[in-house]
C-alpha cells in the first residue's frame, strides 16, 4: 500500500510560510564539487543581478511543499534568473508555483548512493517540473554515472541530450544555453568556462593558487633583490681593497 504524501501550503490567513524539510544526508553530495569550490558565489558574481537571481546548492526544489519529501529534489546546484531570492530564503527552497517558473538550470553531482537516481528518477522529476536544463557530473569519470559529464535540454516536455565534446587535452565539455557557459569535466574537477573569453569562472581553489603564486613571485623578487644587493656590496668591498694608482 502506497502512503499518500502530506502536502502543506502557505497559510495566507495566519501569514505562515511553510518551509521545506531539510535534505536527507545522502542527498548532500555536491559539497566538494560545488560549495567548497565556491561556485555559488563565483557564479553569482559572474551573473550579477542578486535581486532577481538565485544561485544555491542543496536547497529544495518542487511543485509543492511535501513534509514527506515526495516530489522534492535537492539539486547540488540550482540557478534561476528573474526569480525571487527572498521567497526562496524564507521557504528554504524553490517552490515553483510561488516563483512563477521552474529553475533555469540544475546540476547533480554523482555519489555511490545517488548515482543511479541522478540518471533515472531525478531526471524524470526535473522534466516534470519543467526545468529547461539538467546536468550531471561524475568526478570519478563514470563510476557512479554512466558518463563523466552529461546535460539534457527540455524539448516538448522530454529531455534531449546536449552534445558533449572532448578537447585535445582530453577534458570533456558541453555548452549550456541556459547559462551561456561551457561546463567542463577536467582532471576530475567541475569547471565553468565563459565561451566569449575562453576563461574559467574562478573558484576558491583558483584564487588560493593565484594568491600563493603571487606570494611566491614576491619572494623570488625579494630574493633576487637581496642577491643583487649582496653582489653590489661585494664589488664595493673589492674596489676598496684595491691599491690606489
Amino acid at each position: 500500500m502506497t502512503t499518500k504524501p502530506t502536502y502543506r501550503q502557505l497559510d495566507a490567513e495566519a501569514g505562515e510560510i511553510v518551509q521545506f524539510p531539510e535534505p536527507p544526508p545522502e542527498e548532500m553530495t555536491g559539497y566538494y564539487s560545488v560549495s567548497w569550490q565556491s561556485y555559488p558565489g563565483s557564479l553569482a558574481e559572474h551573473f550579477g543581478n542578486p535581486e532577481t537571481t538565485i544561485i544555491t546548492s542543496e536547497v529544495a526544489a518542487a511543485l509543492m511543499v511535501s513534509a514527506d519529501r515526495v516530489g522534492v529534489r535537492y539539486p547540488d546546484l540550482l540557478i534561476a534568473f528573474n526569480a525571487n531570492p527572498a521567497a526562496n530564503r524564507a521557504r528554504l527552497g524553490y517552490l515553483i508555483p510561488e516563483q512563477g517558473k521552474p529553475p533555469d538550470f540544475v546540476l547533480e553531482v554523482a555519489s555511490k548512493t545517488t548515482g543511479e537516481r541522478d540518471e533515472t528518477t531525478k531526471r524524470e522529476d526535473y522534466a516534470r517540473m519543467g526545468v529547461p536544463e539538467y546536468w550531471r557530473f561524475d568526478e570519478t569519470g563514470g563510476d557512479y554515472h554512466s558518463v563523466p559529464l552529461a546535460g539534457d535540454q527540455l524539448q516538448n516536455g522530454v529531455y534531449v541530450a546536449i552534445p558533449i565534446h572532448r578537447a585535445a587535452d582530453g577534458h570533456l565539455w558541453g555548452r549550456s544555453a541556459a547559462l551561456n557557459l561551457d561546463l567542463c569535466w577536467e582532471n576530475e574537477k567541475l569547471r565553468f568556462r565563459d565561451p566569449a573569453t575562453g576563461l574559467y569562472i574562478y573558484t576558491f581553489a583558483d584564487e588560493r593558487a593565484a594568491r600563493l603564486q603571487a606570494e611566491a613571485d614576491r619572494d623570488d623578487e625579494r630574493a633576487a633583490r637581496r642577491q643583487a644587493e649582496a653582489r653590489i656590496r661585494q664589488l664595493e668591498a673589492e674596489l676598496r681593497r684595491r691599491p690606489n694608482p
